[in-house]
């Protein structure tokens, strides 16, 4: 009996070992070496081995040509699903931050370098902003990938935008990357993010990080600059703001 419970716990041992080597892909930008992977998991060398072919082999991890490890395509339908249930989960939140502020509210994610948007209520203007559900941009560029970089460390979001560049979505778009630091700054700051026509003319985004998210999240709403006025950032921030605070508070969790 007790050699049987010996092999249960080891077995729960090596799955919550693997699921932090994961991880440790995933805070790497998504690629390390095996010794990278040792020294940032504590493991023993061929207990990494061992745990990272597992991996391979049934697809959430692959070897690239260099020998380095990075994190497998199986993972993306995973995210992906997660992602949307998240999104589903949130909506009726959104629901009362569309009833209270009368514009379109959005929830986005980081996912792979990107901005996903996992779930959307739209306001009940007849002149409102659409932003379909799974569509991927560049965080640089829209008021919720501020939001969600204001939260990372200045490193994290060197490399992201290292990897992804920053090409302009409009001419206001920031593709200078001390101009955006220095606009990371003033978000983490005041505690929201605005998208002052970066990502589309004519339209004016308010945006908030989701403290704790399991992964970087934003909640936002987005009108037509000319009913999304400079006066009225003030008085909907803050409650773009308790949105977030509650999606934080009732985070689907354990």
């Amino acid at each position: 009996m007790a050699a049987e419970k010996g092999g249960r716990d080891g077995g729960v041992q090596s799955l919550q070992r693997a699921f932090e080597l994961l991880e440790h892909l995933a805070d790497t930008g998504g690629e390390a070496s095996l010794s990278e992977l040792a020294t940032l998991s504590g493991l023993p060398m061929p207990t990494i081995h061992r745990l990272i072919r597992t991996l391979v082999d049934l697809g959430y991890v692959r070897q690239n040509n260099n020998r380095r490890y990075a994190l497998g395509a199986r993972l993306i339908r995973l995210g992906e699903n997660a992602s949307m249930q998240f999104g589903a989960w949130a909506r009726p939140l959104l629901a009362e931050l569309v009833d209270e502020v009368g514009e379109t509210a959005n929830l986005a994610v980081l996912e792979r370098d990107e901005v996903v948007y996992v779930a959307q209520v739209p306001s009940k203007h007849s002149m409102r902003m659409f932003t379909e559900v799974g569509r991927r941009l560049l965080p640089h560029g829209t008021g919720v990938g501020k939001a969600m970089l204001s939260q990372l460390p200045v490193d994290e979001v060197a490399a992201l935008l290292s990897r992804t560049g920053m090409p302009a979505y409009t001419e206001h778009t920031f593709t200078d990357p001390k101009a955006l630091a220095d606009e990371l700054k003033k978000i983490a700051g005041q505690g929201y993010a605005l998208d002052e026509a970066e990502q589309e003319l004519g339209v004016r985004c308010i945006a908030v990080a989701v403290p704790g998210a399991p992964v970087p999240a934003a909640v936002s709403v987005s009108g037509p600059s000319g009913r999304l006025t400079a006066d009225a950032v003030g008085h909907i921030a803050p409650v773009v703001q308790k949105t977030a605070n509650r999606l934080a508070q009732q985070l689907p969790v354990g």
